[in-house]
């Protein structure tokens, strides 16, 4: 709706942020999540320590697998993750190319009679098939979700389906956010269990 298609941010904010700090890692890790639903995923940041300013002025290490063991494991699926959609992406790209329509928008684009979309700040569409919520409070392992009336909704990490024009509990562990599929659409999301 801004006009701008290719949007993101700096995942974790872009000075400071301590990797040794669970806080911060609890942050990167949902900003993570988040970002890899924005039309641009890119982790990037002047990260402490901290350098003398100068010519070879660098933050800390910013790969990753700089910041713990236990975030590691996450923030590497959700690069996987976007590998897997990168199809999905390049067509929501070429349409947004096309006709200007963002990839990343709010539920009342793809909803407009549904006056609770109207209303929903914290939630949005990632092309017309993927309807992603973020979570953005601290220690949160589960969300409540709108789900629009006129289409069908599927948990994506479970296969479970969900009623539309309801609010659901989602679940939100800390290495899952809440996806839900539209309408039976097929994005490699979930992986099939071995």
């Amino acid at each position: 709706m801004s006009g701008i298609p290719w949007w993101t941010t700096d995942i974790a904010g872009f000075f400071e942020g301590n990797p040794d700090d669970p806080g911060f890692r609890e942050l990167l890790v949902r900003w993570f999540e988040y970002g890899a639903f924005c039309p641009l995923f890119r982790l990037h940041g002047y990260r402490l320590p901290n350098t003398a300013m100068g010519p070879d002025m660098t933050g800390g290490p910013n790969e990753i697998w700089s910041f713990g063991e236990d975030v590691y494991p996450v923030l590497k699926d959700y690069v996987l993750l976007r590998e897997r959609l990168r199809p999905y992406l390049h067509a929501q790209a070429r349409r947004a190319s096309k006709t200007g329509m963002p990839i990343m928008r709010p539920l009342l684009v793809e909803f407009p009679e549904d006056e609770t979309c109207w209303g929903a700040d914290d939630q949005f569409m990632f092309g017309p098939d993927l309807l992603v919520a973020p979570v953005v409070q601290q220690g949160a392992r589960e969300r409540a979700v709108y789900l629009p009336a006129g289409a069908q909704w599927t948990n994506a990490w479970t296969g479970a389906s969900a009623q539309s024009g309801t609010v659901v509990a989602a679940e939100a562990p800390l290495e899952r956010i809440p996806l839900f599929v539209r309408d039976g659409a097929s994005l490699p999301i979930a992986l099939p269990s071995s």
